[in-house]
């Protein structure tokens, strides 16, 4: 599963071809042992995580939502998927 950012100890990833379990467009995203499944703008579909964490990265997804749906798109095709700046 590629990982396509890190920052403040948060790592996304996304994977390829990741449409049967969650339908919609989404990330993986592990932090201090934790897992979950967020969509992109930030929102948990599963999993949990501390509400800094989730702080920044609903700000990292809003910040590259252009940048996501273009990884997502990539994902889906069997592409490459691209790395997307951390959050500064």
């Amino acid at each position: 599963m590629p990982r396509i950012s890190e920052f403040f100890g948060i790592t996304i990833l996304m994977y390829w071809f990741d449409t049967q379990k969650h339908r919609i467009p989404h990330i993986h995203v592990r932090y201090q042992g934790k897992e979950a499944v967020l969509d992109l703008v930030g929102n948990v579909l599963k999993g949990e995580l501390n509400l800094r964490a989730l702080k920044l990265i609903r700000e990292w997804c809003i910040e590259h939502q252009g940048e996501l749906q273009g990884a997502w798109t990539a994902a889906t095709e069997g592409k490459e998927i691209p790395w997307i700046r951390p959050l500064q």
